[in-house]
């Protein structure tokens, strides 16, 4: 590896810092623009006395500067307080939920992957035939419908018409009353089920899984497709294309070896707004199949205007953002000799 790339890794890994430290700002910043959490909770139920013991004994009545203070370095020790509702560990709600959002972000990353990309080269290479134009409208569909809708019609054509896959959850009761006597959990029931050793509980979990996974998969795999077929196609009137085809290259050659694989390096570019788009997402489709993941507890904290646990969450998701923005920037820099280090 040379020193330069590592320089330009070096510059990338640091500005993840102030990045992360202007998302955590912005968050609390929001967050106390309501006013402070307890009378924001309360809602008019309390007496100003209650509202100022509660705020007191929450740490909210002290000057705005030593709660930010208080809450960066929470945040630093991995410590995000505790609910106001159900004095939940925000700490405890990342792992357990954030566990099943995770679940659900691969499984849809990799079907919009798996799905997208050999579609989007399917598309390019029948260029305005029925083939393309079918795919293109397909990927419209998707990628503009909203998430809750195609959630609904999953649901009454696998669940209620078919009777193939249940509509929510992420097990049966009797899976996860058997994954709750394991000493150590994961909380990610794929992986859970494996180390139980129980192959039924597996095909249990998988099952749940299948319905979110297509919902929030299928609207990743319409950009992925679009993004595609258009790369391959401007690619496919590069110069070197046309040299290859010059020395008398087939065209399933000259798309495989030169063209498709070039055509790839946007569609990694894209892929960090679009992990955080899947974050975004996914509070709409753990709400729609009641997935107990990190999005419907955001919206159940919400509802509750729980602004302490919404502070706790959106900050973890803001993180996550940066930290994959700096993996992608990784991953290009290796594989585009396009960029500048």
């Amino acid at each position: 590896m040379s020193t330069t790339l590592l320089r330009y890794l070096g510059v990338r890994l640091a500005l993840i810092i102030p990045t992360a430290w202007i998302l955590m700002t912005l968050v609390f910043v929001l967050m106390r623009g309501i006013g402070d959490p307890i009378t924001a909770q309360a809602g008019g139920r309390l007496t100003p006395a209650e509202i100022a013991k509660r705020k007191a004994e929450a740490g909210f009545d002290r000057p705005i500067w030593t709660q930010y203070w208080e809450y960066l370095s929470g945040v630093l020790r991995g410590d995000f307080g505790r609910t106001l509702t159900d004095k939940r560990s925000i700490t405890d709600i990342i792992v357990v939920n954030g566990a099943a959002t995770l679940e659900l972000a691969t499984g849809a990353i990799l079907l919009a992957l798996l799905v997208g990309i050999p579609l989007g080269r399917l598309a390019a290479t029948h260029r305005d035939k029925v083939t393309d134009v079918s795919l293109r409208l397909a990927a419209v569909f998707f990628y503009a419908a909203p998430v809750f809708f195609v959630a609904i019609l999953l649901k009454l054509f696998f669940s209620v018409k078919l009777g193939w896959l249940p509509a929510s959850g992420r097990s049966t009761v009797g899976t996860e009353i058997a994954l709750d006597a394991m000493p150590h959990r994961t909380h990610l029931l794929l992986v859970d089920t494996v180390l139980y050793g129980n192959s039924g509980y597996f095909v249990d979990a998988l099952k749940h899984l299948v319905l979110p996974v297509l919902a929030l998969g299928l609207l990743t795999a319409g950009v992925f497709l679009r993004l595609v077929r258009v790369n391959l196609l401007q690619t496919l009137r590069a110069g070197y294309v046309d040299a290859a085809r010059a020395r008398g290259l087939s065209e399933r050659v000259v798309v495989g070896r030169h063209a498709f694989r070039n055509s790839l390096v946007p569609v990694v570019t894209v892929m960090g707004m679009q992990i955080a788009m899947l974050l975004a997402g996914a509070v709409l489709t753990e709400t729609a199949f009641e997935w107990n993941g990190l999005g419907s507890q955001l919206a159940h904290y919400l509802s509750a205007r729980d602004f302490v646990a919404v502070q706790g969450i959106v900050t973890v998701i803001a993180i996550i953002v940066a930290v994959m923005s700096f993996v992608i920037d990784v991953v290009v820099a290796l594989i585009d000799p396009r960029v500048r280090f």
